[in-house]
C-alpha cells in the first residue's frame, strides 16, 4: 500500500499518526502492511487487537479455540454479554471490523498446538502472546525462534503484569526461566484471581511494542523484562542476557 493508494477517509483515520513525529506516512503505511498475528482472545488479547486495528495494522491473526463466558467479561473487553457462548474469534472478528473495516481479520478457531504453530506463525511478520498458560508460552517462544520471527509476551495475575519483547538476536524467553515450572507451582488467575484492568495495562503495552517495532522508533524491550504492580503503581525493569547454553536460542540449539 502506498501513499497514493490512501482515500480520504484512511488520511483522516491516521492523521494523528502520519503528522506524529518519529510515525509519519511512513510509519503508518508499514503498519498497513503489516502481519500480526494474536494468540489468545482474552484478557490480554482483547487490547493488543482493538489497539492494532485502530493503529491500522493490515492483517491481523487471532487464535482461539475458546468461547466466550460471563466470567469473562470483567477484563476480556472486545466482548460483550451479547457474546457470551459464541466463539472467541468470531466476537473479537466482528469487533475489530467495526473498529476498522480497513483491517484483514484472520481467525483460527481452535488452540496454537505442536502440530499446526509453525504452519500458523510463519505467515505473519510478528506474534503477540495473549495465553494465560505456561505450554504455549514456551511453545510460542520456541517456534518464533526457530523461524527467526519478533514476539511479545506478557502475563498477569492478581494485581501484577510483566512482558517483553523478543527479536531475533535477543535473548528469548527461556533465557530467563529455561524451563516451565511445575504444575503444582503454577497460580491460577482462575483460583486466586486478576484485576480487570490490569489485562489492559498490560496488553496496550505490549501493543506498543508491536508497534514500535514495525515504524522503527523507540527501544524495544528485548533483554529486559518489564513488570509492574497496580497496587503500588511501581514499573521495574530486569536486565538479562541471551544465554549461550540456551537450548533454543543459544549456540547449541535443539531442533524443534
Amino acid at each position: 500500500m502506498t501513499y497514493e493508494s490512501l482515500n480520504n477517509t484512511q488520511k483522516k483515520r491516521y492523521n494523528r499518526h502520519i503528522i506524529l513525529d518519529g510515525f509519519g506516512l511512513d510509519g503508518q503505511l508499514k503498519l498497513l502492511n503489516a502481519k500480526v498475528l494474536i494468540v489468545g482472545a482474552g484478557g490480554l488479547g482483547s487490547p493488543m487487537a482493538m489497539y492494532l486495528a485502530a493503529a491500522g495494522v493490515g492483517t491481523i491473526g487471532i487464535v482461539d479455540g475458546d468461547v466466550v463466558s460471563l466470567s469473562n467479561l470483567q477484563r476480556q473487553i472486545i466482548h460483550a454479554t451479547s457474546g457470551i457462548n459464541r466463539p472467541k474469534v468470531d466476537s473479537a472478528k466482528e469487533k475489530l471490523n467495526d473498529i476498522n473495516p480497513d483491517v484483514q481479520v484472520i481467525t483460527y478457531k481452535e488452540l496454537l498446538t505442536e502440530a499446526k504453530a509453525s504452519s500458523i506463525i510463519e505467515q505473519f511478520d510478528y506474534v503477540m502472546d495473549g495465553t494465560d498458560n505456561f505450554s504455549s508460552k514456551y511453545l510460542i517462544n520456541d517456534v518464533c525462534v526457530s523461524l527467526n520471527k519478533p514476539f511479545t509476551m506478557g502475563g498477569i495475575v492478581r494485581y501484577q503484569g510483566q512482558l517483553m519483547t523478543h527479536i531475533p538476536g535477543t535473548a528469548c524467553y527461556r533465557c530467563i526461566f529455561p524451563e516451565p515450572p511445575a504444575p503444582e507451582e503454577v497460580e491460577k488467575g482462575s483460583e486466586i484471581g486478576v484485576l480487570g484492568s490490569i489485562a489492559g495495562i498490560c496488553g496496550t503495552l505490549m501493543a506498543t511494542e508491536c508497534i514500535k517495532y514495525f515504524i522503527g522508533n523507540g527501544e524495544p524491550l528485548t533483554n529486559t523484562l518489564l513488570t509492574f504492580d497496580a497496587l503500588s503503581m511501581q514499573f521495574t525493569r530486569f536486565n538479562f542476557c541471551k544465554r549461550e547454553t540456551c537450548k533454543v536460542c543459544g549456540k547449541l540449539p535443539n531442533k524443534l
